[in-house]
């Protein structure tokens, strides 16, 4: 049984679907041509990642460098916004602006990944002055940096257990201690290195504790029911189309 919503992030009957960076099947990841497929499926979670230009301006993109997606071996960091904007992905899709992203996609929710320390304040300051926080939640591996967003934003908001938070837990559900934590979820990979992170028993002692558990990143539809079968209450995907279908079959597509 899913635990009560510590934040209005939360709230959603049926599994959390994300499409994590917006999916990669019919576009190139993180871009608005991304979101908009997703959205035109009918997704409401969107997982996407930011970085910071050197003068502040908060982009949505992964990766530390340009390389994989431009060729070109240089940080977002490195670079101001106009020389950002410049860029185009895959013929002609440019790096959007998360602020732009946001406003383009006003019904949808994001689940934004914090990526490196110079975009912590740049992304505060956006939080802050959009004053719309029951549609984000803020994530990073990095506890730290969840935390130091969610202090300068200055007021309660959605986020997640970052690696360290997440360790904890796992060592308390282990043990069969309970354990308080802020964050509203624990968002993990199904496995990694052939060590798995979800199962059935790890998913009720986070609910016993308040926890939503989302699972990344899942493409392979075994894996999907699987998860649906441990109670399990987000799954984030790059193949929409799929999650949705097995969410339908599963009566559970919102």
């Amino acid at each position: 049984m899913r635990p009560t919503p510590r934040y209005a992030f939360l709230e959603y009957d049926g599994m959390l679907a994300f499409a994590h960076r917006g999916g990669d099947r019919n576009a190139p990841e993180n871009t608005m041509a991304a979101f908009a497929d997703a959205a035109a499926q009918g997704y409401v979670y969107m997982e996407t990642d930011v970085h910071a230009s050197r003068d502040g301006e908060v982009f949505a993109f992964h990766d530390d460098s340009l390389l994989r997606m431009t060729g070109d071996d240089i940080a977002i960091s490195a670079l101001d916004a106009a020389d950002v904007d410049a860029i185009r992905i895959a013929g002609d899709h440019a790096i959007p602006r998360l602020a732009d992203v946001l406003e383009a996609f006003p019904a949808c929710r994001f689940n934004i990944d914090a990526k490196a320390w110079p975009v912590v304040k740049p992304l505060a300051d956006l939080v802050r002055r959009l004053n719309d926080d029951a549609r984000l939640n803020i994530a990073a591996f990095n506890d730290a940096r969840v935390s130091k967003v969610c202090r300068l934003v200055g007021r309660p908001l959605s986020h997640v257990a970052g690696v360290t938070e997440s360790a904890r837990f796992h060592l308390a559900a282990w043990m069969g201690l309970n354990a308080r934590f802020s964050a509203g979820c624990l968002q993990l990979p199904f496995s990694r290195n052939g060590v798995s992170f979800v199962s059935a028993p790890i998913v009720a002692h986070a609910h016993k504790l308040g926890l939503q558990v989302h699972v990344w990143t899942v493409n392979d539809e075994s894996t999907m029911h699987e998860l649906v079968d441990m109670g399990v209450d987000g799954i984030m995907t790059d193949d929409c189309a799929l999650l949705k279908s097995v969410l339908i079959a599963r009566n559970m597509w919102a």
